[in-house]
């Protein structure tokens, strides 16, 4: 479990199940829940939504988030972030197919790049405009729909994947679509400290 810096202690749960982890660097209290530490060079089959323990990991996260969880960062609220999340699986499964933009052309080997190092994302990073969410969502439909689509792209595995190149990073190996299916989950719920 990744602690917030040195001091951490536990805590009753606020808006996730389980005890939580405080940080004395932050001011919301983190899930119990939270992902594996990133491996060196990016994510292992412990991070891996196509490995089952990984998938589960996952999905006790996603299911720990609340509709009241707060947002450590960002605009969206928990059911947008949900919606929000659906985007990118729909895309890797090749149900919402999107044209490459000269954007992509151009950044979207350095962003891939990027994203798939073992740093954390930064907050607030933009997003395609197809992946924006800004209308008021319901939590339980938008929960349920995704954590069938992880479930979906977990057990469908590499022969599930589109063929097609992602709209913006290009061409993707099997490896490179996971890692950023669940970077991007990770990254979204620990945003609502989870």
């Amino acid at each position: 479990m990744r602690v917030h810096g040195q001091g951490a202690r536990s805590a009753p749960a606020a808006s996730c199940r389980g005890p939580v982890r405080i940080s004395r660097y932050a001011a919301e209290p983190k899930c119990a829940l939270a992902a594996p530490a990133a491996s060196g060079d990016g994510p292992g089959m412990a991070d891996s939504l196509f490995d089952a323990a990984g998938r589960a990991a996952m999905l006790a996260r996603l299911d720990a988030l609340r509709p009241e969880s707060a947002r450590q960062w960002g605009k969206m609220d928990a059911a947008q972030m949900l919606a929000h999340c659906q985007r990118p699986l729909q895309v890797a499964l090749g149900e919402l197919p999107l044209k490459r933009g000269l954007l992509g052309l151009l950044f979207g080997r350095m962003a891939k790049k990027m994203l798939l190092a073992s740093r954390p994302w930064k907050q607030g990073m933009a997003t395609a405009p197809e992946f924006v969410v800004a209308d008021a969502r319901d939590f339980a439909r938008e929960h349920a729909a995704l954590r069938a689509l992880v479930v979906r792209f977990g057990e469908g595995g590499p022969a599930a994947l589109t063929k097609r190149p992602h709209p913006f990073f290009g061409p993707l190996t099997d490896a490179e679509w996971q890692a950023l299916q669940w970077r991007h989950l990770d990254h979204h719920l620990q945003q609502f400290g989870c």
